[in-house]
């Protein structure tokens, strides 16, 4: 006999054995399940991991007011403002959203001089440093917040 019946047939993409006519599985179909298990284990985890670098607490660059930053629930809210303590609970970002830019989000920000909630950009701008940008006509406006790992107890609580 020849070495032609230890070769195998391959018949519509699955070999098949010519004298034992047993199926032998491709290669594919073992990785297939794998790299759809990946692919949508990444698209799971990167929405919930690009609001991490915003969660957490942020110190007003120039006024004694603190924030805590939630991006699972949309919003930063105000924990601590020495001038206003009446202030706390205050939502100072709603309707918070991300963009492409893992480093950038929109938001609707209080512009307090303003009275109301404003269109606004919000970027990190280091690790450390986060940046609410509102535009208001041909002007624009920045301010500026560092993270804090926690927010210290008010001067009247101490």
């Amino acid at each position: 006999m020849s070495d032609q019946g230890t070769l195998p047939l391959t018949l519509l993409g699955s070999n098949i054995s010519y004298f034992t006519g047993r199926m032998e599985t491709p290669v594919m179909t073992h990785l297939i399940p794998k790299l759809l298990l990946l692919m949508l284990s990444a698209m799971v985890a990167l929405p919930g991991h690009a609001g991490d670098e915003l969660a957490g607490y942020w110190q007003h660059e120039s006024d004694p007011v603190w924030i805590e930053m939630q991006p699972d629930t949309g919003q930063g809210v105000m924990v601590r403002n020495d001038n206003r303590p009446d202030r706390i609970g205050f939502l100072v970002v709603t309707d918070l959203e991300t963009s492409d830019d893992h480093n950038a989000w929109s938001a609707q920000v209080f512009a307090a001089r303003l009275g109301e909630y404003r269109k606004a950009d919000i970027t990190l701008s280091a690790d450390d440093r986060m940046v609410f940008t509102v535009k208001v006509g041909f002007m624009r406006r920045s301010v500026e917040w560092r993270r804090v790992s926690e927010v210290p107890p008010a001067p009247n609580d101490a």
